[in-house]
Parts: structure tokens; C-alpha cells; sequence
């Protein structure tokens, strides 16, 4: 069975995406395992989906179905716990409910949901995304991997003693709130960021409105995609002709804005409000000193 290919939701302006108009989408096959994908954004920079699966399930890999992309990704979970497994090196990582993995090209990688009675739902952000090639059309020309393990035995007899040179090799980072990389990108922004992964293609993160604060108005030297993790956001774009310029959005809504969008967003309830953030390929606009405006 050959792969189908997953729907690229693209959008020309800034646009909210609620949840339950996310693009449904099913793959796999009898011998990977079979995936619920709901695809936010897919353009020509960046991809956002969440895939979910049912208590004890998993995703692996087949011939048709191979999970080696040429493309850097974060796995941030929303509701479970996942292990994640590095088949071709046997390394492994779990991941519980706020926490993320980050991985970069030719990774390969497992998913389990080892809960009983708890599905997993994970938020994915990938770049360079499906449209450039960098996921099942470059997976098809790796080696396949026919022989996997989950487990690293180089570890046996070694452990903790090997960690620093276990910490070099790794492939798989988990990131939770304990160890994200906090900024703010102006002194007096009300907007808190913490940093899960930046790369040259890719910087992911979480930021945080507490009630009744705002950000300043900001853009990026890329397309940004954002979910609503906690509490009600609302997005406000200055520059926005036709109606509407203000974007409500709720737990599991998403937001798309295209490269050099001026955005701001404000803490719209009585809780704290948080979300996942996206931006490929650069977090900082040209030029740097104008990230944040009036």
C-alpha cells in the first residue's frame, strides 16, 4: 500500500483555525499502525498537525510508511504520555502531559501510547514542511530499516557513568517547563517566551499571557502558526483591510499568520492564557530591532 498524502491546508492572510475545522486525516497501514492526524496549516514554510492515538496504540514504520524525514521537528503533548523511540539506535524518551521532544533530520521514530484507558494527543511542528519534499517523498529515498531495537545496550554496565557521552549522541531532547529557554522579547512586553528548540529552519516555544495582559505588536522573518494550550487568547492584526482583523480563540484553536504579519495578542478571560508557537525559518524579523512596534 502506498502512502497517501496528507492534505496541505495553505491560507494567503492571517487566519484562525479552530479545532474542529482542522483537516481530518488517516495513515498508515496494518503493518505501521494506522494515525489520526488533524492538520492546522501546511505551507510552503512550516507544518502544524496534531496526531492522536488510542489507549495502547502505536505508530512504527513499513516499506510504504517510513518515519525518516529531512526536516527538524517538535513533539509538544497535549493530553497522555508518550514513548518515542529511535528504532535505528534504540534510544528512547517519554514524554508526559506539557512536555516536548525535539529531533532533527533523519531521525527515525517510533510512537507508543503505552496508557490502557488514556488516548495521546500531540501537537507536531515540522520544517521544512511536506511541500518542500522533506517528509514521505525524501523518506522514500533513505535505506529502509528493517532490523529495530528499543533499547541501547552500549548503556549496560556503563550507566549513569556514560551519560555526558550518551548526552552528546542523543537524538531525542525532551524539553518541559524546568529547562525551556525563557525571553522576553522587549523589557516591556507582558508577553513571556520559553524557547523549546531553534534552529535554522525551526523555533518552536511556549508563551504565556497572565489575565488582562497583552503583547506588544510583533513579527517574525517567517510564517508562525500558534494552538491555544490554556485559558483565551484574542489576536489583533493592525493591518488587516478586510474584516475580520480581531481572531478569538479558544483551548485547541489554531492561528496562522504569513511571514512579516504584525500581530498582537491579548490574555481575553479571567485565567492565564498559553500557547504553542511555530515560526520557520527565522524568529527575528529583518531587521532585528524591529520585532516589537507600536
Amino acid at each position: 500500500m502506498t502512502r497517501r498524502a496528507s492534505p496541505r491546508p495553505t491560507f494567503e492572510e492571517a487566519t484562525a483555525i479552530p479545532y474542529d475545522q482542522a483537516v481530518l486525516h488517516l495513515w498508515g497501514d496494518t503493518e505501521a499502525g494506522y494515525v489520526g492526524d488533524r492538520i492546522y496549516a501546511s505551507s510552503d514554510l512550516i507544518h502544524l498537525i496534531e496526531f492522536s492515538l488510542p489507549p495502547r496504540a502505536r505508530f512504527t514504520h513499513s516499506d510504504a510508511n517510513r518515519t525518516v524525514f529531512a526536516a527538524d521537528e517538535v513533539l509538544h503533548v497535549v493530553e497522555g504520555e508518550m514513548m518515542l523511540a529511535n528504532p535505528e539506535t534504540g534510544e528512547v524518551e517519554v514524554a508526559r502531559t506539557g512536555e516536548s521532544v525535539f529531533f532533527r533530520r533523519d531521525t527515525w521514530h517510533h510512537a507508543i501510547n503505552r496508557s490502557p484507558d488514556r488516548p495521546l494527543r500531540v501537537m507536531e511542528l515540522f520544517a521544512p514542511p511536506p511541500s518542500t519534499g522533506a517528509s514521505s517523498t525524501y523518506a522514500r529515498t533513505r535505506p529502509y530499516l528493517t532490523e529495530w531495537s528499543y533499547a541501547d545496550d552500549r548503556l549496560l554496565g556503563g550507566w549513569p557513568m556514560s551519560r555526558a557521552e550518551r548526552d552528546r549522541e542523543r537524538c531525542f531532547h525532551l524539553v518541559g517547563s524546568h529547562n525551556l529557554a525563557w525571553r522576553m522579547d522587549d523589557p516591556s512586553d507582558d508577553l513571556l517566551v520559553g524557547l523549546i528548540a531553534s534552529t535554522e529552519h525551526l523555533t518552536a516555544g511556549r508563551a504565556s499571557l497572565l489575565p488582562g495582559q497583552r503583547s506588544l505588536v510583533r513579527r517574525h522573518g517567517g510564517d508562525l502558526v500558534m494552538v491555544v494550550l490554556s485559558g483565551e487568547i484574542a489576536v489583533f492584526v493592525p493591518e488587516k483591510v478586510e474584516p475580520p482583523s480581531w481572531f478569538q480563540l479558544g483551548v485547541g484553536d489554531g492561528f496562522y499568520a504569513p511571514v512579516g504579519t504584525r500581530y498582537q495578542c491579548f490574555a481575553h478571560g479571567s485565567e492565564s492564557a498559553e500557547i504553542l508557537f511555530g515560526v520557520a525559518p527565522s524568529y527575528l524579523p529583518e531587521p532585528a530591532s524591529d520585532i516589537a512596534g507600536g
